[in-house]
């Protein structure tokens, strides 16, 4: 990547990182309209009796659509802890990329913050989301872990311990690990193969994605602390994955005949992990998988502009055109697979040109959505300040470890 884009890059994360510090750790959500009392008890209405329950919800999608920061009259500012992972993450990926004191010590900050957010009443270290999330299959409470939050989790814990070294975080990954063992249900759909509950009260499973977070993080568990165990069970959600993909490529959600939507963000969180366990395991089918699922996101996922979409296929009427998360994953995913696939390369760069002309603002923060009219310029730390800052840091701290190489070979 050219130094000059690169600089560009830095002098965004820079002002991001000053914008933080004057915002500060909370914030409202995608989900506020429905976090509180009134918002929860129309989208449970809606899905009990759709009609009655589509004017409950009408008002909250319309200031969604067109009054965003109307979320205020709804719920209030939360913390959430799949975005102080991304943060932490973030900022360890900096302190080695700047080598400055200040971003490790930041990192650490939002460790700290992540022991005293566990989920009371579990023996071992997990995360959910900070309020009472109202859902088709029911309402999942407020502290209830989810295997789509606990891996990133995983993963700032990691990515300080690769600095580090510290015992501390080595004990609070295995305590993850053991969690998404013994607090994570099995649901065997072959005889190779299991899908994952996504939390510990889920007696169904059967969302792709949370089968894929779940086999990423028992395949580092099983290489971090030598232990075969996590990888059994790993191997059998993997198996899954890569037998829910759909003859063109594609995932569903979930494989409910339901949940049967394609969107961007989700097929990205399943393509992310498969790249990661081909990383660390050379799966062949994982690499098979992936060819197979990029062809059909350049191709499905991107519009015409070759600009992220939300969907390839779509659950229902949207209210925005454009979503900061797709951003933010499609930059993660092409960090990952960067110089494999010519088209994505290509993408990523448009999407990485966009974010920087587009969609971050003159304070350091970026747009939420483009909405069908305007934008939603409420910063939202969870949808997704932090994996846009996560993923511009991944890319600064790859870019700078493709430059040590490149000297280190020249100096031979």
């Amino acid at each position: 990547m050219e130094t000059q884009f690169l600089n560009k890059i830095n002098i965004s994360v820079d002002n991001f990182v000053n914008w933080l510090k004057h915002y500060g750790e909370t914030s409202y959500d995608h989900q506020s309209f429905f976090a509180g009392p009134l918002g929860g008890k129309a989208k449970a209405l809606y899905y009990k009796k759709p009609l009655l329950g589509t004017i409950a919800v009408a008002p909250m999608i319309f200031c969604e659509a067109f009054v965003p920061s109307a979320r205020r009259l709804f719920w209030k500012p939360m913390r959430f802890p799949i975005a102080d992972a991304h943060y932490a993450m973030g900022f360890a990926f900096l302190a080695q990329v700047l080598n400055e004191k200040k971003y490790y010590e930041k990192a650490v900050h939002f460790l700290n913050v992540l022991e005293e957010t566990r989920c009371s009443g579990y023996k071992h270290y997990c995360w959910g989301y900070p309020f009472d999330w109202v859902t088709r299959g029911g309402t999942i409470t407020t502290g209830t872990p989810l295997i789509t939050s606990v891996p990133y989790v995983y993963e700032a814990f990691e990515g300080v311990y690769r600095i580090d070294k510290s015992n501390k975080w080595l004990e609070i990954m295995n305590s993850i690990a053991e969690h998404a063992i013994h607090d994570i249900k099995d649901f065997a759909i072959s005889p190779s193969a299991s899908t994952c509950s996504y939390h510990p009260d889920d007696n169904k499973g059967g969302v792709i994605n949370a089968s894929a977070y779940r086999a990423f993080l028992l395949t580092s568990a099983s290489i971090q602390f030598s232990d075969d165990k996590y990888w059994k069970i790993a191997e059998r959600n993997l198996n899954f994955v890569l037998q829910s993909q759909q003859p063109n490529g594609s995932w569903p959600y979930a494989i409910d005949n339901v949940r049967d939507f394609v969107d961007h963000f989700h097929t990205c969180f399943v393509l992310k992990a498969l790249a990661k366990i081909e990383k660390m395991t050379g799966h062949e089918g994982c690499r098979r998988a992936i060819e197979k699922g990029i062809q059909y996101y350049v191709n499905n996922l991107f519009d015409e502009k070759g600009q992220p979409k939300p969907f390839s296929k779509a659950p229902r009427l949207t209210v925005y055109r454009q979503e900061l998360y797709d951003y933010a994953e499609c930059i993660n995913l092409g960090v990952l697979l960067n110089g494999r696939f010519e088209q994505l390369d290509t993408l990523v760069i448009g999407a990485l040109e966009d974010i920087l002309s587009r969609w971050q603002k003159t304070d350091g923060s970026f747009r939420s959505r483009k909405l069908l009219i305007g934008w939603d310029n409420v910063p939202m730390h969870r949808w997704a300040q932090a994996q846009v800052f996560r993923s511009l840091c991944f890319l600064l701290y790859q870019e700078n470890a493709l430059i040590i190489n490149n000297q280190m070979t020249n100096s031979k």
